[in-house]
């Protein structure tokens, strides 16, 4: 019997897509156009390219083309870019059966690296303009597609569209220059059109494959790296092996969300794979409710709030902190932290805007705070542990912050019911005693040599309780004869430890009579805060 969360995952379906994007760059904060395809287990990076279809085996990579320059449309094509923008130039527009269009060997994208064997890599785009004019009617350009192109040279996708009709003779790198390029012929008489010859090799502008990123075990991030700055409408695939997809950037913010939840979709479907595989190996107390990458808080740090990938299993009786994956039996052993579920208490960090405001921020993604909150990221929760240490961690939808709240509960659960009870040693007074926390009894203190029980009281007779922070707590229980509250005072060396199981067992108690139990965190709550 496997124990897993069906009312989480049962509305999983994975997803299949494809669509352009811009893959940013960081360092040069230019964006390139490239096409995603997602399918079950991968998401794939293709960019475009200019390949050999038919004819003589050439390179693609560079390809010498004679344009015959025609009275009406001159060579038929516009140019953008330049050295004094640090890119090449390129061919931005093609016309309909015109020269450039009628070679078969030209497409938009292609960057000019030679003018009739003149080198214009390191040219500017008045120089590239000044050699096109003036080249005669005859003009052989060596080019090579350019894969990575700009944004700002915004080279279209689809088909060319209409020319521009400039009535300065002066160009500009970031504008078109293409009717300027008829020159000026020595014939009057039309001269023939540029055409593939039958024995050239034909070319076809494809999306090809460059990177693939294996989803099982993969995580995503729209923050940039290690802070809490969110990025605009995009976000980064990792993969377990540190692969990355660079950052992918969406044209509106419902794109970018979209494919989000589509990735995050195929991500979690694949977990639930793995712990189906892993439970298949573990005995049915010792089963993984839930596990997944989020984002951990640092200790210590200042207001810039740094952070770091965390990958978090529920398994068993214990919460694991893991730096990578386990992906086998043995990995288990190696995580950073383990801590008893019944001693660790979930708490959920809500964040709350004014009127619809958040419901748009949950359906778009693109959160722009100015407003104060304990950070600047909306999913987070956090998980307190003994001694009064806590771990804070975000997750990037607030569908997954849903999931880890339920598996918490739920892992919870599972384990005081495994358990059925817990013992402490404390003291009071300078005597040693033991206090047991019981599933079915409730609350029991007795002498730790003599085992006589000093008293015992019902999870329903405790009705609050105070402590000092430290080690010291108060518990306030009703006398069920005399409807008195007695005060029973005890010290323990990790009271924190001590409340959470108490609020884990209470929770439990609920649960066990509404097992809806919608509300029984917060009823525990009620008792020993």
């Amino acid at each position: 019997m496997f124990i897993y969360l069906n009312f989480c995952f049962c509305a999983l379906l994975s997803q299949t897509k494809t669509g352009i994007a811009l893959l940013y760059d960081e360092v040069s904060e230019n964006a390139y156009d490239i096409r995603l395809k997602l399918t079950k287990e991968v998401l794939t990076i293709q960019k475009q390219d200019v390949v050999c279809v038919s004819g003589s085996d050439h390179s693609a990579n560079h390809r010498t083309v004679t344009l015959r320059r025609q009275p009406v449309g001159g060579l038929g094509l516009s140019i953008k870019g330049g050295a004094e923008h640090k890119v090449p130039v390129v061919i931005s527009k093609m016309f309909k059966d015109q020269a450039a269009d009628q070679t078969g060997m030209l497409f938009i994208g292609d960057a000019i690296m030679q003018v009739n064997g003149i080198n214009v890599e390191s040219a500017t785009h008045e120089e590239v303009v000044h050699l096109l004019r003036n080249a005669g009617d005859e003009v052989t350009i060596t080019v090579q597609y350019l894969r990575e192109a700009p944004s700002f040279l915004k080279l279209p996708l689809g088909s060319p569209g209409p020319s521009s009709d400039h009535s300065s003779g002066a160009s500009s790198p970031l504008f078109d220059s293409g009717l300027h390029l008829n020159g000026n012929s020595i014939n009057t008489a039309p001269s023939s059109p540029s055409s593939p010859i039958a024995n050239e090799p034909k070319y076809e502008k494809r999306w090809l494959d460059t990177l693939s990123v294996p989803l099982s075990m993969a995580r995503i991030s729209r923050y940039k790296a290690g802070t809490d700055k969110l990025r605009s409408n995009a976000f980064e695939v990792l993969a377990l092996d540190g692969v990355s997809t660079g950052i992918l950037q969406f044209y509106t913010a419902q794109e970018s969300a979209d494919w989000l939840r589509a990735i995050s979709t195929n991500i979690s479907d694949l977990t639930l794979q793995n712990m189906k595989m892993a439970n298949k190996c573990c005995s049915p107390s010792d089963q993984v409710i839930h596990m997944g990458w989020v984002h951990e808080r640092l200790e210590g740090t200042d207001s810039s709030q740094l952070y770091k990938f965390k990958f978090l299993a529920l398994k068993g009786s214990s919460f694991y902190i893991f730096s990578t994956p386990p992906v086998s039996t043995l990995d288990w052993v190696r995580a950073e932290k383990i801590y008893n579920l019944c001693e660790v208490l979930f708490k959920i960090h809500k964040l709350w805007l004014a009127d619809d405001c958040w419901l748009q921020a949950n359906l778009y993604l693109g959160i722009h705070q100015d407003f104060d909150l304990e950070d600047h990221r909306p999913y987070c929760f956090s998980v307190m542990v003994g001694h009064g240490k806590s771990h804070y961690f975000n997750v990037e939808l607030c569908s997954e912050l849903a999931v880890w709240e339920k598996s918490f509960q739920r892992a919870i659960f599972l384990e005081v019911q495994r358990t059925g009870s817990k013992t402490y040693m404390c003291s009071w007074q300078g005597d040693t005693l033991c206090f047991t926390v019981d599933f079915a009894l409730g609350f029991t203190c007795f002498d730790s040599k003599t085992k006589n029980v000093l008293w015992r009281f019902k999870f329903s007779q405790l009705k609050g309780s105070s402590d000092d922070g430290k080690t010291k707590v108060k518990l306030l229980f009703q006398n069920l004869d005399t409807k008195q509250i007695e005060t029973k005072e005890l010290e323990f060396q990790d009271l924190t430890a001590v409340l959470h199981c108490i609020h884990s067992f209470i929770a439990a108690k609920v649960a066990s009579v509404d097992p809806v139990f919608i509300d029984s965190q917060s009823i525990a709550r009620k008792y020993i805060c």
